[in-house]
């Protein structure tokens, strides 16, 4: 009867433990946002995180052009505030497709898109 009790006492401390590890480990990957500061649109080469290094960040509001991007990028908007992004075929955000909202993230080909938008 003790040693049943005994290793339930250890189960239970070991999943307290395990718990409080996933919770911390959840909180500092949010903190991260894979390299891209609070309040930017951040791109990466590929369809992945790129090492948490992202190769364009875009923090103002209103049109960028893009020049020599081709192939899938991995757009990630951490704005703030219900901040949306969104990718356009044409120059200075024209033709803009689709809205990003903050906190998401996608995998695009960025061969046909001339310019990104970010606006509140």
């Amino acid at each position: 009867m003790r040693k049943i009790k005994m290793m339930r006492t250890v189960a239970a401390l070991a999943l307290a433990v395990g718990t409080m590890t996933t919770v911390t480990a959840t909180q500092a990957q949010a903190a991260s946002s894979h390299g891209c500061p609070s309040g930017y649109v951040c791109m990466y080469p590929g369809a992945g995180w790129n090492n948490d290094r992202p190769t364009h960040t875009y923090y103002t509001y209103g049109a960028h052009n893009l020049s020599n991007m081709y192939g899938t990028y991995r757009i990630y908007n951490n704005q703030t505030g219900g901040a949306t992004m969104r990718t356009c075929t044409g120059y200075n955000g024209t033709g803009c497709q689709g809205y990003l909202p903050a906190g998401w993230y996608i995998d695009k080909d960025m061969t046909p898109i001339n310019s990104i938008t970010l606006q509140p």
